[in-house]
């Protein structure tokens, strides 16, 4: 694979309405996007208490008219396309986190009106609930309480499961079975700071989660990056390596990388399996496109995904770049001058990246598209269902065992 050099190109921005009812009360920050697995859904938390779901692709006139449009999407505005409708969900909360299920069509799915199976949506909220609403409908179906402060992430198990992990400024993480009517399973304690983030790995074998960088009461730096058995509910290992609050994390599509982001500008590639780093990418800042003045944190990180094929990671920083990196390159391959990001989230089918900013809005952007060789895709398929131990008790040749553990950058 080889990175064809292309600059990402913005496609489409939306802005918010700004109900007048919240404006006293809320932010306006985007702080989560999301697309539904299938890429059916795209979820936008915009600001003012308000979640909009949009039915996926938007229409031709809004993705590839982007500079002609104005401000897009009143309050209560629906618009039809097919079955689909887009809905806003008045949250009452300032809203953090969100997530998809997975797409229905297991038997372990919700039944939601008419005893049908759907996909939800899970909000976390400002005051610590999490409020789970039917896509389809926009009917709310679950409010769970039990956090006691900011909801400021939330992962379901890729599996169809119904498990959801909830990340708080509580310093805790909690796992919800949404198949028993949103019980509360487990609360997940070893965090001394903030939560900001919570990933549960594709073959729902682990949860990663991240937090602040130190206790009030140490002089020293603490780990800011655990991670769980999603079976046991129990640590598995804590990650050191960063050097201030880690507040983003991601899997690879096989489960075997992980990522975290730090404001210490620094985004470290993890062997989840050994807690080996197998790799920094730095986020040094590019005067040439930028026009501001220096500080120390103006690389902070905010935000890290994988691409759906696992051969890219994008990121958004402070310093108003948002980056795409090859794999197997320590540095970016492509730039997108962007202003206060703040999350980004790749379409599920490759080709896009959504961005959401301070502002509320959220802007749609081209991906590098890449034909996978036969190489990765054998080792993506292998590392699905082996880990790094299993892989290297295999008898075959040592460069072949570092292939398939990521070991050959």
């Amino acid at each position: 694979m080889k990175p064809n050099g292309e600059e990402p190109v913005l496609l489409a921005e939306l802005k918010p309405g700004r109900p007048q009812r919240y404006d006293w009360k809320s932010s306006c920050e985007t702080w989560s996007v999301a697309f539904s697995p299938d890429g059916a859904w795209f979820a936008w938390s915009q600001g003012h208490c308000v979640v909009k779901l949009i039915p996926w692709p938007l229409e031709e006139t809004e993705l590839f008219k982007a500079s002609e449009r104005k401000s897009w999407g009143g309050k209560g505005e629906v618009r039809s396309r097919g079955a689909a409708k887009e809905k806003t969900l008045e949250c009452g909360q300032i809203v953090w986190g969100l997530a998809f299920s997975a797409c229905p069509g297991g038997d372990t799915e919700p039944t939601c009106a008419w005893g049908l199976p759907c996909l939800v949506l899970a909000t976390g909220l400002n005051d610590g609930r999490i409020k789970v609403w039917e896509v389809q409908t926009g009917h709310l179906l679950f409010s769970l309480v039990g956090h006691q402060d900011v909801v400021r992430d939330l992962s379901f198990a890729p599996n169809g499961s119904l498990i959801l992990v909830s990340a708080s400024r509580d310093k805790t993480l909690r796992v919800w079975d949404l198949s028993r009517d949103g019980r509360q399973v487990q609360v997940l304690s070893g965090h001394v700071q903030w939560v900001y983030c919570c990933s549960i790995s594709p073959d729902c074998s682990m949860l990663c989660s991240v937090s602040g960088e130190k206790s009030p009461r140490l002089l020293v730096l603490l780990p800011q990056a655990l991670l769980w058995s999603m079976r046991s509910y129990t640590l598995i290992r804590r990650l050191e390596g960063h050097q201030s609050s880690v507040v983003s994390c991601d899997f690879s599509p096989d489960s075997a990388l992980l990522v975290t982001a730090s404001y210490d500008t620094c985004v470290i590639m993890w062997d989840p399996y050994t807690g080996e780093q197998l790799r920094t990418l730095r986020h040094v800042p590019l005067h040439s496109a930028l026009d501001y003045s220096s500080e120390i944190h103006s690389s902070s990180l905010r935000s890290v995904c994988f691409s759906p094929e696992g051969l890219y990671l994008a990121t958004v920083a402070d310093d108003r770049l948002l980056r795409i990196w090859a794999l197997e390159l320590r540095s970016p391959v492509a730039f997108a001058p962007m202003t206060n990001g703040l999350c980004c989230m790749y379409f599920p089918h490759g080709g896009f990246i959504a961005t959401g900013t301070r502002d509320g809005h959220v802007q749609f952007w081209t991906a590098p598209r890449v034909l996978s060789s036969l190489k990765h895709l054998c080792r993506k398929a292998l590392r699905t269902f082996l880990t790094t131990y299993q892989v290297l008790a295999l008898p075959i040749p040592k460069k072949l065992k570092e292939f398939l553990t990521y070991r050959t950058f």
